[in-house]
Formats: structure tokens, C-alpha cells, sequence
């Protein structure tokens, strides 16, 4: 494997006709300056070009009355001279903003970008400025350069590379923050307004935590009844940047015709079921082109619209609560075409979110097919690869007693308190809460129908269960090898 090395910009060593245009070159002071006839004396200037014609200038002499002794001397090629120090900051500038400017335009062979520096780029400069380019390395460097000295840019291979990326680095910095901002309001959105809500009772601003609360219980009830949906929000710009940042992709594998109800599966929950929300809950993969007719309805946890401020804003997403009431709702409308999305995992699942593990808590979980079954609704299997890769977990024994506290807390809250982490916003080599930027593949499997059976038997809900999870071990299989798992990699059912 060859190494493609790329130094800090040592001005030294760049000729001063490239860092300029030809037109810099021959107007104005440049050209005077190129050929000796200005400039302070020492840096190659008049008094260079007198000794060279034989006529020694004083020191002493004025700069006025410096001229070239000969038409021979005037002709002559230009000698290079030092240039001053901030002509050297000036050139620095000129480069870097040219590199800054350039387009990605290569990978190596583990899919990361050379330069700028980005997401996935390495870039010119992690080392301490220099004497000379004081100025370049916050000019070279994006949001992500990983730490260290820097210089090596990208390796070369032999293999084609595995995605042609075409982005600069504005287009790497809205990716980082759309993401960002979907982390923390799923982190830190809902306890915020909480104790802000709680601050503002005891200022003169009291009023608009009583408001809003006459407000929350007046609206109680929508994420019951199939939540708030506004349409703009699944076109939102910013969900564009979150699919484009790990990508997320929508594979389809059989139609759903829109004259029946589905009830689809989500596999796995992951950290935040990037890949069933960008998917499902937004428009950004055209899934209402691929399958028209469906009218989607992602579910939350119950716990979530307890928050104020953010059940309306999960709410404005369409996003309803996942108990029995709100989902038999949604299901008993009138039109076809109505599905609801639930992560059957749950927040249990979360704790098994290790990269590279694709370990399922759902052989105990039955309600999903009992709602099925009571509305006549077909089974739809969805699996997401590289969902447990965009972050790192720290996972405990079961039976340790780190374990038993986090189950403990998720009986109680219904959240899930793992311990997990992603890369700095600054820097790759940092700790951080930004996604790693792993590719997500959401695979829709094909419908399984179901009859409508009002109170079906146990029996009935067992053989729907097993072919729902026969299902979805096919789809994984057929899947696996294509979206980067070892064809040696199955599914773990817990």
C-alpha cells in the first residue's frame, strides 16, 4: 500500500510564482517588485541589481533615485528573493484557501475522505503553527481532524473505493449538526424545558409556565389519538443532512398494498433508532413514492410526552405513544393504508447495542402480534444494519449488579440508562456525542398476512410470532452480506 504524505506548508519551499496568478505577477508593484525595482534594500531589490551592472549603490543612497543602470539589466530574468514576512502570510492564505475550497473527491480503502478535513477526512495541519504559516492550520482544518501531527493524508489502494463522496467542508459541518442537534434533544431536550418550566413559576415570567400548562393538560390527549403532525416537518431540510451524514438508505423488498393495515416490526432499537426514523418518520428516502398509499405512524415510548416542550415537538414529527389505546386508534380508522412503526426491542434492546452484535430481544415480546391479530393488520419485518455500529456501549454482565440497576431503572422510568458514547465534535480521536459515521441500510421485508381474530388464543398468537421471527431471520440472511456483515453473522433472539 502506497502512502500519499502531504507536508505543513512550508512557504520556503513553494515557488512565489505559484502561489499567484499570472496577472498578480505582471501588474502593478508585483512586477516592480519581481524585477528589482522596489522593495526594501536586502531582499533582492535595487541594490542587488546595481552591483550586477557594475555601479555599486550606496547604502546611503535614496530608494527614489535607485534605477537600473542598463536596458541589458532591466531585461534580465528576475532573481528570486526572499520574500517578507507578510507576503509569506499572504501566500499562506492563497493556499489554503484554495484547499479549502476544493471539493472531496477521493477514498482510500477504509471509505474515509482525504481532503478538506470532514467527517470522514483527514486533513493537512494538526501540528503547531509555524513561524512562517502562523495562520494555515485554522485555515486547513474542518470541523473533524483526528489528533495528532496530521500529515498523512490519505492511502492509496488497490481496491476501487467504496463510495465517491463529492462534499465540501460547509456541507460536512450542516451534516455534524443536524446530527447533533437530533442527539442532544433526544438527551437533554425534555429535562431542559422541565426545569425551565419549573424556574419560571418563581419569576415575574410565571405566567407562561401557567399558560403552557393549562395548555399540556388541555392537549393531553393527542399522542393517544395518532399525534400532531405537521407535513413540513418530514420534508425538514435538516433530516436531508442527518441521512446524508452516516447515509441512511431505504432498500424495498415486496409492494404494500395500500387496501390493507400493517403493523411493522423495527429491528434493532440501537441507541436511537437512527435508521426507522429517518426512514419511517421522514421523507428524505421517498418512502411514500416507494410505497404509496401508507400512512405511516411511528411510536414512541409513553414516557417521552410527559415532557413539556418536547411532546409537542416529538408530536409535530407524528410521532404517537405506543400503548394499546393509541395504537388501536390508528388502526381502526376507516381508510386502509394505516401502519404503525414500533421498535419491538424497546429500551431493553438498547443495553445490547454493541457495534457489530445484532443481538434481538423479542422472543418474549408478543403484543405486537396480538394487535395484529386483532385488527387483521399484516406482519411487516424491518431490519436496519449498522444500527448498533454509530456508537460505542459499555455493556454489562446480565446478573452484575451495574445490570440490575439499569433494568431497575428502566421498570421505573421506562428508559434505558446506557452508557454509550460517539466521537468529538472537533476532533475524530476525541470522546464525544456525535454518531460515528457508519453507513445505516433499512431492509423492508416482505408482508405477512394475518387474520382478524378479535380474541385470538395463544396458540394462534405462538404459530404468528414464530413465522414473524422466521421472517425476519431470512431477511437478515439474504441481507447481510450486502449491507458489510460477515456471511459467519446471525441473529441472537433473546
Amino acid at each position: 500500500m502506497q502512502r500519499v504524505r502531504v507536508r505543513a506548508c512550508s512557504c520556503a519551499a513553494v515557488p512565489p510564482d505559484d502561489l499567484d496568478t499570472p496577472g498578480d505577477l505582471l501588474s502593478g508593484t508585483r512586477a516592480w517588485r519581481a524585477h528589482g525595482l522596489g522593495g526594501a534594500s536586502g531582499h533582492g531589490g535595487p541594490a542587488a541589481g546595481a552591483q550586477s551592472a557594475g555601479s555599486p549603490a550606496s547604502p546611503e543612497t535614496p530608494f527614489h533615485d535607485r534605477r537600473p543602470t542598463s536596458l541589458a539589466h532591466f531585461l534580465s530574468p528576475p532573481t528570486p528573493a526572499p520574500r517578507t514576512s507578510l507576503q509569506v502570510q499572504r501566500s499562506c492564505w492563497r493556499l489554503a484557501l484554495r484547499i479549502q475550497d476544493l471539493p472531496i473527491h477521493s477514498t482510500n480503502a477504509h471509505n474515509t475522505l482525504a481532503v478538506p478535513r470532514g467527517p470522514r477526512g483527514l486533513g493537512l495541519l494538526g501540528r503547531k503553527p509555524s513561524r512562517r504559516c502562523p495562520n494555515l492550520p485554522g485555515l486547513c482544518s474542518g470541523p473533524w481532524s483526528p489528533a495528532g501531527r496530521g500529515e498523512l493524508l490519505a492511502e492509496e489502494s488497490p481496491t476501487p473505493p467504496l463510495r465517491l463522496a463529492m462534499k465540501t467542508v460547509r456541507k460536512q459541518w450542516l451534516e455534524a449538526i443536524s446530527v447533533y442537534q437530533l442527539v442532544l434533544s433526544f438527551l437533554f431536550m425534555g429535562p431542559f424545558f422541565s426545569l425551565l418550566l419549573l424556574f419560571l413559576l418563581f419569576t415575574p415570567l410565571w405566567s407562561f409556565s401557567v399558560l403552557y400548562l393549562v395548555w399540556f393538560f388541555l392537549d393531553w390527549d393527542t399522542p393517544n389519538r395518532g399525534g400532531r403532525r405537521f407535513a413540513f416537518m418530514k420534508t425538514w431540510s435538516m433530516w436531508k443532512q442527518l441521512r446524508d451524514y452516516f447515509p441512511v438508505k431505504l432498500v424495498k423488498t415486496a409492494e404494500l398494498p395500500p387496501d390493507r393495515n400493517y403493523v411493522i416490526g423495527g429491528h434493532p432499537h440501537g441507541i436511537m433508532s437512527l435508521g426507522v426514523f429517518t426512514n419511517f418518520n421522514t421523507e428524505m428516502n421517498d418512502f411514500s413514492k416507494h410505497f404509496p398509499g401508507i400512512r405511516l405512524t411511528l411510536a414512541g415510548l409513553s414516557f417521552i410526552f410527559y415532557f413539556p416542550f418536547y411532546r409537542d415537538y416529538t408530536a409535530s414529527c407524528g410521532i404517537c405513544s405506543v400503548n394499546r389505546r393509541s395504537l388501536d386508534f390508528i388502526l381502526s380508522q376507516p381508510q386502509p393504508g394505516q401502519a404503525v412503526v414500533i421498535i419491538i426491542g424497546g429500551a431493553q434492546e438498547a443495553l445490547y447495542a454493541i457495534p457489530g452484535t445484532h443481538h434481538l430481544v423479542l422472543r418474549n415480546r408478543k403484543g405486537f402480534v396480538r394487535l395484529a391479530l386483532r385488527h387483521g393488520a399484516s406482519l411487516v419485518p424491518v431490519y436496519s444494519f449498522g444500527e448498533n455500529d454509530v456508537f460505542h456501549l459499555k455493556a454489562f454482565a446480565p446478573g452484575s449488579w451495574q445490570y440490575l440497576c439499569q433494568v431497575a431503572f428502566k421498570k421505573l422510568t421506562g428508559y434505558s440508562p446506557c452508557i454509550f458514547w460517539g466521537r468529538g465534535l472537533f476532533s475524530a480521536n476525541s470522546w464525544g456525542l456525535l454518531p460515528f459515521a457508519r453507513p445505516i441500510t433499512t431492509v423492508v421485508g416482505r408482508p405477512i398476512p394475518v387474520p382478524q381474530i378479535l380474541c385470538p388464543t395463544e396458540e394462534e398468537v405462538n404459530h404468528y410470532h414464530t413465522l414473524y421471527m422466521q421472517a425476519l431471520e431470512t431477511l437478515f440472511e439474504e441481507h447481510k452480506e450486502s449491507c458489510g456483515v460477515p456471511a459467519s453473522t446471525h441473529l441472537t433472539f433473546t
